[in-house]
Order: structure tokens, then sequence, then C-alpha cells
């Protein structure tokens, strides 16, 4: 990056875009906190992502979030004590186990989205409708540029 000083008017956009793309997921981790203080954020979008998918394996989790595998099942061991997920058997294959989220894991993440959805309503609330259209589809445009947003290794 160039000096302060001599920082493009791009250049300065992108800083501060990535600044305050740093402080949102700042607040989205405190916010996962707030909704379950044992849930780590990590945990937690493993528990939508179960429960976005109607259920799936920890090896798609894994391969979905390019974690390693040991990480994914100590998340899950940290969902599945706390009683928010539960393996089954997949209907196609007995010796598979698929996760689904529990009674109380879908309590947890329909409580997080209804927090999650009256936090941005009071945040937006002085926006114009022109406004959140944009940002709306700034926010699909930036989405849509790639699943990780980093650049490939060299």
């Amino acid at each position: 990056m160039s000096d302060a000083g001599t920082e493009t008017p791009r250049e300065a956009s992108v800083d501060v875009i990535q600044r305050e793309l740093t402080a949102f997921a700042r607040r989205a981790r405190a916010a996962a906190a707030r909704v379950h203080p044992e849930l780590p954020l990590v945990s937690y979008t493993l528990l939508a992502h179960i429960e976005d998918r109607r259920g799936c394996r920890a090896t798609d989790l894994a391969a979905h979030y390019l974690l390693d595998k040991s990480t994914v099942s100590r998340q899950l061991a940290g969902l599945e004590k706390l009683g928010l997920v539960e393996r089954r058997p997949a209907p196609e294959d007995h010796r598979v186990q698929v996760l689904h989220p529990t009674e109380a894991g879908l309590s947890v993440l329909a409580t997080a989205q209804a927090n999650r959805l009256a936090a941005y309503r009071e945040r937006l609330q002085d926006w114009s409708d022109e406004d959140l259209a944009l940002f709306a589809g700034y926010l699909l445009r930036y989405n849509a540029a790639g699943p990780s947003g980093l650049p490939a290794p060299h």
C-alpha cells in the first residue's frame, strides 16, 4: 500500500471497506455470543449451515468451509454436548451419519435470526429505500465475486 499522503482514492476506499468489513465481522461474532454464550461463531455458523442444508455430513462441513476435519469434529462435539445437533443415519446408507439440528438448535437459530433482523432494522431505519436497494445490490455483487474473497495462492 502507498504512504497515507500518496494513497489513491481507490486505495483509500478499499482500505475503508476492509476496515469496516472487519468491524462488521467483530459485531457478528459478538452477536453470536449474545445469542448463546457457550456457542462460538464457528459453531453457530456450522449449526446454521446444517439447518440450511436440512442435514449434512461432517466431511461436507469441512469441505465447504475449508476447515480441518478435526476442527469441525471439535465444534460438532460442542454442539452435541449443548444438545443443539444430533446425528442420524443417512436414509440412503445407514453407515453414514448425517447431522441435524435438534429442537433446541432450531430454537437458538430462530432467536438469533429474530435478533439479527431487529438489529439490522434498527441500524438501517434512517436509510432511504434507494440507499437500502443500492447497499443490497452492492453486497450481492461483492459476494458474487467469489467464495473467499482472498487472492489465489501463487
